[in-house]
């Protein structure tokens, strides 16, 4: 039987998006399943009452998001689309907010830490930043780190750089647990995209790339894919009732479930597939009935909570701060993160129990916050974020060298990278690697010109 289709993409998040933008642009027949009725996975926004509430990811980065800025400029979304936030980072230590977490005023203002932490907060800077070009957020097996967990780096510092600065902003913007988790991937990306003040946010909801790349695409929501398997030189692929065939397939779902799905992976990806965990994540969205925010003398976009002071949120998001129209005029906006050590009972527990936990917990920080929610929404994922664990720091380089073949996978989980920028990096480096196998496309009209780039190049 002929393939029905050149590309089949399975998942209509991030990585798959651009997978298949650059498989489309090489002339290719591409379509795109997606079991949601949605598209944007983990970078999905919906809208309601003139709130606009992202659901996942939060914000991107002016730097270290090279891919992000090239499909950005591509689709031609003007820079004021994608605006500066603008607001400090804060920790809350002591009965108060500190601002300054990922600045590198830090080192003076404290941002929490006393003195003796604050030495060893310089001496860590002193030590990533002279070698700096060593941690290639593509590479993070390769290291001077190596597979150390979050903790275990932190041993040779104060205890606080660990309890007021790694531990929060691991567990925080990642969901970490820090004796889990390898620091390498960590300090990569802390590295690759600043300090705070150079993080944006999409004007129009985090989803607005992938809306933008799902209008160029034949994508199909509603569609489950229950099995994948590999045929000689060839793809089947059972969604839902029908059966569909592709000289290929990408995968650009979490690890565990591509494990699931392809049912004769070959057995060289196995241990990789298997190391490459997840964290679930939950997070609740406040619509206020009046611009709220945690006390501090400097306005903040994010209020880090660490497990140190509590063990119900990680951090409360700031949302009509971080842009003002993600909510009305006169209306807040706030997001509540779960501590990761409480989401396993939160996501058992029905909704309305869990939003009523985390606004109690957040009312310590936000006075008046509880009579200011009008609504309240909780957004769970199973497959939060990719784990980074040793184990999987140290199968990546093997995996990373297998051949080409008919089944290829895409998600942030492949670079080690837990941001949208290690799922529009994976995505392209697949498409580069189904180009490389398949033969020039059997469509006869123009083709477009397409990057190729391999692990290397995607950098």
């Amino acid at each position: 039987m002929s393939p029905g289709l050149d590309v089949a993409v399975v998942g209509a998040g991030m990585a798959g998006l651009t997978a298949a933008h650059e498989l489309r642009r090489a002339g290719l027949e591409v379509r795109v399943f997606e079991a949601r009725d949605h598209v944007g996975g983990r970078m999905r926004s919906f809208r309601r009452d003139g709130y606009t509430i992202d659901e996942g990811a939060e914000q991107i980065s002016a730097h270290g998001y090279r891919a992000t800025w090239e499909l950005l400029a591509r689709l031609g979304v003007p820079d004021h689309d994608v605006p500066r936030i603008g607001r400090s980072v804060g920790v809350w230590r002591g009965g108060r907010a500190h601002p300054g977490v990922a600045e590198l005023s830090a080192v003076l203002t404290g941002a929490g830490l006393p003195p003796r932490a604050r030495a060893d907060l310089v001496r860590l800077m002193a030590w990533a930043g002279a070698r700096r070009g060593a941690f290639d957020a593509d590479h993070p097996e390769r290291t001077p780190a190596g597979a150390l967990t979050v903790r275990e780096f932190a041993r040779r510092y104060h205890r606080d750089v660990h309890d007021y600065l790694l531990q929060p902003v691991a567990g925080s913007f990642f969901g970490w647990d820090t004796a889990r988790s390898a620091v390498a991937p960590m300090l990569c990306l802390l590295l690759a995209v600043g300090p705070a003040a150079g993080w944006r946010t999409y004007r129009d909801g985090m989803d607005l790339l992938a809306r933008r790349l799902a209008e160029q695409l034949d994508v199909r929501t509603g569609r489950t894919v229950h099995e994948v398997v590999t045929e000689a030189d060839s793809v089947r692929l059972r969604v839902g009732d029908d059966t569909v065939t592709a000289r290929s397939a990408v995968l650009c779902v979490p690890a565990p479930v591509a494990a699931r799905l392809h049912a004769n992976a070959p057995a060289d990806e196995l241990p990789f597939l298997r190391a490459c965990t997840f964290t679930p994540t939950l997070k609740v969205s406040c619509l206020l009935d009046r611009p709220l925010a945690p006390r501090c003398r400097t306005p903040l976009y994010v209020l880090l909570t660490p497990d140190a002071e509590d063990d119900v949120l990680s951090a409360i998001i700031v949302d009509h701060a971080k842009h003002p129209g993600r909510a009305p005029a006169g209306r807040g906006l706030l997001t509540l993160m779960a501590d990761a050590r409480r989401i396993p009972d939160l996501m058992a527990a029905p909704e309305n129990q869990t939003a009523d936990r985390l606004v109690r917990a957040a009312g310590r920080y936000v006075p008046g916050l509880e009579a200011a929610v009008k609504h309240r929404f909780v957004h769970a994922f199973t497959h939060g974020l990719p784990e980074a664990t040793p184990d999987a720091l140290r199968r990546r380089a093997r995996f990373m060298a297998r051949p080409a073949r008919p089944v290829e996978y895409a998600g942030d989980w492949v670079m080690l990278r837990p941001a949208s920028e290690g799922a529009v990096r994976a995505g392209a480096l697949a498409a580069s690697r189904v180009l490389s196998r398949l033969r020039p496309p059997r469509t006869t009209g123009p083709a477009h010109p397409a990057a190729r780039p391999t692990e290397e190049t995607v950098s």
